[in-house]
């Protein structure tokens, strides 16, 4: 498809084209919006359905487990069935899913209602990534991409600015009901738009859709059985770490040991898997991925923490307390929306930059919270936060455009599935290991009397673990740009040399 305007029919194309887009990033705002949304609401919902810190977790795990889990076999659906199908049927199942979280009556129908929500959203996702493969190449590519970053970092970060206005309206102990019911309405629009506007795929019989969609449902368990297991000791050790049950973490690191070996085993026998051998050995595929999965696990579980030591701790309204982090949201949309040009002439070493800035600003908070308390803490939070968005804006769209690079178009739902896939997981990982950590931290403080000034001690803590795992994302970001810088200073004829990555 031509990228370049050269006439009536080619301007039509590109008008079509961006409209076709602009439905893409409505859909895949309100899905990522709901990563965060929900965190302004976790005191509210606490009060309504006298939910506990394991439930609070697994209302926000809960949701990007699902969401994770579902990608790649709905990648692969959209690759084989056509992505505006799928893309309808999964905006539908969202919207539903939204309303029944709206009407929950208890926090565990809540829980439950979070994971089918989840679900719906990792089978409307991949077919976004797909679209833009589809229908960009070149620099318009990473132009879309870089806007498609813009807006995760603006859903992902104004989610409780949006989650506090709509609880002012409506109350607290109603108003986290709108969290979710707000996007209803949004849905009922988006999903004729899309029927009108998203591109066709071409009919395939129905025998010949269920013969080639081919997948890996032992190798997804797997995953889903490693990820449960890293996740649970967290989840119920969060108020009594020594009721968590630590030994699972091995458990989890043997499943995923036989993850590998199934996977090597089903492959061998020329049935699909869940991460092919050839997205492997695409080494910016593999370590982007790396990169991303480290990175969602450090930046994700910061609002969580963040909003409880806002709200709770420091006593601010749900709309003050998203106000106090609006600030990374549009620092984070101006960087994101740069990004694309920032990419082709940077390469890898943008998103280097870009975790050391986000960094920078995470410590800036840390030190904020210890210093400081009342207006002036919330004041320097928002400051840093804004230094974070800053360099959270060139990290996840570069990273994102780096990754899927050199996989061919045809497999882009998939593989952008599997990158998709490893970021929610490790965000589920994230938010369970960051907030158990705060709650244990919380607990262990002094008494009850004593308890909102142990917040900001408990917040710390927690910050120093996101700056672990930002660590993490920095030293595979520094090896592949160094990678990267390596080839390129090698012929293409030069015996030996690595192949393109």
């Amino acid at each position: 498809m031509s990228t370049r305007a050269a006439g009536p029919a080619a301007t039509d194309d590109d008008r079509t084209r961006w409209r076709a887009f602009a439905i893409c990033l409505g859909a895949g705002f309100m899905t990522l919006l709901d990563v965060s949304i929900v965190n302004v609401a976790l005191p509210p919902i606490e009060a309504s359905l006298d939910a506990g810190p394991s439930e609070l977790q697994w209302i926000v795990a809960g949701y990007t487990l699902a969401f994770g889990l579902a990608l790649i076999p709905a990648g692969r659906l959209g690759d084989l069935m056509g992505r505006r199908e799928v893309f309808v049927v999964g905006l539908t199942a969202f919207v539903v899913a939204s309303a029944a979280c709206g009407f929950a009556t208890s926090a565990e129908m809540l829980a439950i209602t979070r994971l089918l929500q989840g679900i719906a959203a990792g089978l409307l996702n991949p077919q976004v990534i797909g679209l833009i493969q589809q229908l960009f190449r070149g620099a318009e590519r990473g132009r879309a991409f870089g806007l498609y970053g813009a807006t995760i970092g603006v859903s992902t970060a104004t989610g409780p600015l949006l989650g506090g206005v709509l609880i002012g309206l409506f109350g607290e102990a109603e108003g986290w009901r709108a969290v979710f019911l707000v996007n209803v309405p949004i849905g009922a629009v988006l999903v004729p738009l899309a029927l009108r506007h998203l591109p066709r795929a071409h009919p395939r019989p129905t025998l010949d859709l269920l013969r080639r969609l081919d997948v890996d449902l032992v190798g997804l368990a797997l995953v889903a059985a490693t990820t449960l297991c890293l996740m649970l000791p967290f989840i119920i050790g969060a108020e009594d770490p020594d009721r968590g049950p630590w030994w699972l973490i091995a458990a989890g690191a043997a499943l995923l040991a036989l993850f590998a070996w199934w996977e090597r085993r089903t492959e061998r026998a020329g049935r699909s898997t869940v991460v092919t051998a050839a997205l492997l050995r695409t080494r910016s595929f593999t370590f982007g991925t790396a990169l991303g999965t480290a990175y969602f696990a450090g930046f994700t579980g910061i609002f969580l923490v963040g909003t409880l030591y806002l709200q709770t701790g420091l006593g601010l309204t749900p709309l003050e307390a998203g106000l106090v982090q609006t600030p990374f949201a549009l620092l984070g949309a101006v960087s994101s929306a740069r990004s694309g040009a920032l990419v082709a002439r940077f390469g890898r070493w943008i998103v280097v930059a870009g975790i050391l800035v986000m960094a920078l600003g995470i410590i800036g908070v840390d030190i904020t919270v210890g210093r400081f308390e009342g207006t002036a803490a919330a004041w320097g939070m928002a400051g840093w936060l804004a230094l974070a968005g800053l360099g959270n804006g060139v990290v996840i769209s570069p990273n994102q455009t780096l990754t899927l690079a050199d996989v061919d178009v045809a497999r882009g739902g998939t593989a952008g599935a599997v990158l998709q896939t490893t970021q929610r997981i490790g965000a589920s990982l994230g938010v369970a290991v960051i907030s158990a950590v705060f709650f244990a931290d919380l607990a262990a403080g002094a008494g009850p009397d004593a308890l909102a000034d142990g917040y900001g001690p408990a917040l710390s803590v927690a910050l120093r673990v996101t700056l672990a795992l930002l660590g993490l994302s920095l030293v595979v970001g520094i090896v592949d740009a160094l990678r990267r810088r390596g080839q390129e200073g090698r012929s293409p004829a030069t015996p030996g040399g690595p192949p393109p990555a």
